[in-house]
């Protein structure tokens, strides 16, 4: 019984060598068939990895690498149970921003292009409407907190949408979070900055395809 008793130790470290080496190779299967599943356009020639944190707003919502322009993984993502887009793509990260920080969202669209043409958006939790105003480049107000910088289709194809995180007028610039555009790790709090300037009590933001910006009405009380 005692030499029994002194083997025992042994069997059970043998055991838990033996379990540590099957998980193991469990967990490296599930990891080799996740990958096996992100097609090619989305694993190489990637600015980062697809799918990995890039940035976080200053209201702390996490924007996500989509590897490259030409990456299209058809997955839906969600939050709190309602539809945000597909991951990562740039419409997905703005539909989630308004989502996560005003309680709303936009209707479906085809390309980030068509946002422009959205003229309302609604709170999926009260079901409440609210006007979506468009503001052209060249208006005479700036952006503000939370507007959507709405690009046209001759960019990409698709255009591209951006969210307005803050404005520093005594720099002239706009800093903004987005998801797909670079695709690298953000250096601060928002992604870019874009120069903005004055002339002739109208404001231009120095941006290539730029149609304008936005905004969600605010209710009057």
């Amino acid at each position: 019984m005692k030499k029994l008793s002194n083997w025992a130790p042994a069997w059970a470290a043998f055991s838990i060598l033996i379990c540590l080496l099957v998980n193991a190779d469990v967990l490296a299967d599930a990891l080799l068939e996740s990958t096996d599943t992100i097609p090619q356009q989305c694993s190489t020639d990637c600015k980062t990895r697809y799918g990995s944190e890039i940035g976080k707003s200053p209201a702390g919502v996490s924007a996500y690498s989509n590897c490259n322009s030409n990456c299209v993984i058809f997955e839906p993502n969600h939050r709190n149970d309602v539809y945000t887009g597909i991951k990562w793509q740039c419409v997905e990260y703005a539909r989630r921003w308004l989502l996560s920080e005003q309680s709303v969202v936009f209707g479906d669209v085809d390309i980030a292009a068509d946002i422009w043409g959205m003229q309302q958006v609604n709170n999926p939790f009260s079901k409440q409407v609210l006007s979506f105003d468009s503001i052209v480049n060249g208006a005479a107000e700036l952006p503000q907190r939370g507007d959507l910088l709405i690009y046209g289709k001759d960019y990409l194809g698709t255009g591209h949408v951006a969210v307005v995180v803050a404005i520093d007028e005594k720099l002239h610039t706009i800093k903004i979070a987005e998801q797909n555009f670079s695709n690298t790790k953000w250096q601060a709090e928002y992604a870019r900055e874009i120069a903005y300037t004055k002339s002739e009590n109208r404001i231009w933001l120095l941006d290539p395809y730029l149609i304008g910006w936005k905004r969600v009405a605010q209710v009057k009380h």
